[in-house]
């Protein structure tokens, strides 16, 4: 069975010199990829994509770190470009106080602004939290209609409780380091069917690629280090978290 990269960056500038072969291994291993924007130009790029290869979709968003050149403006052109029916949620939002640029107020408004343009137009979200799970769980319980995916899980197991109800967990490829103690328990802890694939290439590349370019093929290593922490077959990771990533994506 293929795999689905639920996140992925192809638009960075690392794909730049060889982004034809990339896309080409996506089309011959994967069953699909997700490319997420993070700024206003980079969600353009997801719908350019998306509309230009049948096994990439895409996510429009601006990530905190980019929250400060967010305005009405951005936001109803971030509106209009959700309405590409391959265009499957709001994201990448979220907190971000390790890379904080601006006050944390100025993040905060910005990643409650796109909630409610999620909520108002019905679609999930991808959330980012670094250094920031405490203020990132209280906004999210202010959107109790509002669901998706926690990309790149960053927390413990108690605050992934609190979220699976509405949220699935992205699992990467942090999950091959042998310092992931945490979400290796996570992994253990929480049910399969609130997990997802994902790589964030070109960043953080699994065991035994860690260290180079990451790219989405390489979320099987991932697969199969779920497998393997699960004491399951890799094919039923394999269809159980195709199918959550559906759902999260509102998919199916």
């Amino acid at each position: 069975m293929k795999l689905i990269d639920s996140h992925a960056h192809l638009n960075n500038e690392q794909f730049d010199e060889d982004r034809d072969e990339v896309l080409n291994r996506i089309k011959d291993e994967l069953e699909f990829a997700v490319n997420i924007g993070y700024d206003l130009p980079s969600s353009k790029i997801s719908v350019e994509y998306a509309n230009k290869y049948d096994f990439i979709y895409g996510v429009v968003g601006v990530h905190p770190v980019d929250i400060e050149g967010y305005s009405e403006e951005v936001e109803r052109e971030l509106e209009e470009l959700a309405k590409n029916e391959k265009i499957l949620a709001i994201g990448e939002i979220g907190l971000d106080y390790y890379w904080m640029s601006q006050p944390k107020e100025v993040q905060q408004a910005g990643f409650r602004k796109q909630m409610e343009l999620a909520r108002r137009i019905g679609k999930p979200v991808v959330i980012h939290s670094r250094d920031a799970m405490e203020d990132t769980l209280k906004i999210l319980k202010e959107f109790p209609d509002v669901g998706g995916i926690f990309h790149c899980y960053p927390g413990s197991v108690d605050s992934a409780k609190e979220v699976i109800d509405r949220f699935y967990l992205g699992i990467g490829g942090v999950l091959t380091f042998k310092n992931a103690k945490k979400l290796v328990e996570v992994v253990k802890d929480i049910p399969l069917d609130r997990l997802i694939l994902e790589t964030d290439c070109p960043y953080m590349a699994p065991v035994p690629n860690r260290g180079k370019r990451n790219e989405p093929i390489y979320v099987k290593y991932v697969a199969e280090k779920i497998a393997e922490l699960k004491e399951i077959s890799f094919e039923e990771v394999a269809r159980i978290t195709n199918e959550n990533t559906k759902k999260a994506y509102k998919m199916i």
